[in-house]
């Protein structure tokens, strides 16, 4: 059993398609049929279902690929530990966030003590996707507001936060400072996109509240969010931490007395994914600066 054979048949069940993973390995098809082949005959056990010319991952095929995944893993990671050992690795960090409005201060504030440090971010994504970049350690971090549940992936809490509404300057509501999210079943709202953590959060408020919202518009920029409430087209749900670094740019906004609306920002990581110093660093960092901005929270809720 070769490398070279492993690579292939990650590709083919990725893809599930011998024409398409021929193209993208830039090989001739029947020269990668007959390496699935030989990869099948050394197992003892077909990797796939095959109907016609289509071809499905079977059983056995899914577990084989977990494992392959793995291989590949660890490969990279040992490679990445290496280079950092002989200081041949720049001291890159990569992260995904569903909180991009703390990032610019985060970042700034990180960078004036490490300018060294170069960032590769990815912005607003499904937790499913960013549970599979930490899989297949694409990244180093997440820092996101939903727990990832999986044995091999860490989540610590940083920080929890208050969810406001926020209603147009001449709604019937924006003469008052609280509400029960009950009272706006009939409202329409103006959401995240489905799928993102904060939608699935807000979703859950409702049906807490016992009403399903009524979408009236689906966007994931919170300025643009804020100005389609300014304009009367809907509600919204707006954290805390938004509110305090963009609290001009928003229209009035309302605590929710029932239900308990909050969330708790968490940053995960891979257990299997190695992390250089720089990057472990940068961990320790981040959960100081959200003790501080949750100190920020607190004294701005006494005010």
């Amino acid at each position: 059993m070769e490398l070279l054979q492993l690579h292939y048949f990650r590709t083919v069940a990725r893809l599930e398609h011998m024409t398409k993973a021929a193209k993208q390995l830039q090989i001739a098809q029947p020269s990668l049929s007959k390496t699935i082949s030989r990869l099948e005959e050394d197992l003892g056990t077909p990797l796939f279902n095959r109907k016609h010319r289509q071809i499905q991952l079977n059983e056995f095929g899914k577990v084989f690929l977990k494992r392959v995944d793995r291989i590949f893993l660890e490969l990279n990671e040992g490679k990445r530990e290496i280079l950092e050992l002989s200081k041949q690795q720049e001291n890159q960090i990569t992260l995904t966030v569903t909180i991009p409005r703390v990032l610019p201060d985060l970042l700034k504030a990180f960078l004036s003590k490490n300018s060294n440090v170069k960032f590769q971010q990815f912005f607003l994504q499904p937790t499913s996707s960013m549970k599979e970049q930490l899989m297949e350690g694409k990244i180093d971090y997440c820092i996101l507001s939903a727990t990832i549940d999986d044995p091999d992936i860490i989540w610590e809490p940083l920080l929890t936060e208050e969810i406001y509404l926020i209603v147009p300057p001449s709604h019937p509501f924006s003469d008052r400072d609280t509400i029960h999210l009950a009272e706006a079943k009939n409202e329409p709202f103006i959401h995240m996109h489905t799928g993102y953590g904060f939608r699935n959060l807000t979703d859950q408020f409702c049906h807490e509240a016992g009403f399903e919202p009524h979408i009236a518009f689906e966007g994931d920029d919170s300025t643009v969010i804020g100005d389609l409430v300014k304009q009367g087209l809907g509600i919204a749900f707006v954290p805390e931490i938004t509110l305090l670094h963009q609290s001009n740019q928003f229209p009035h906004s309302l605590s929710i007395t029932e239900p308990k609306c909050r969330r708790t920002i968490g940053i995960a990581w891979s257990k299997n994914r190695y992390l250089s110093e720089t990057a472990q660093q940068f961990r320790e960092f981040v959960k100081d600066y959200f003790t501080l901005l949750s100190t920020r929270l607190k004294k701005n809720d006494n005010l």
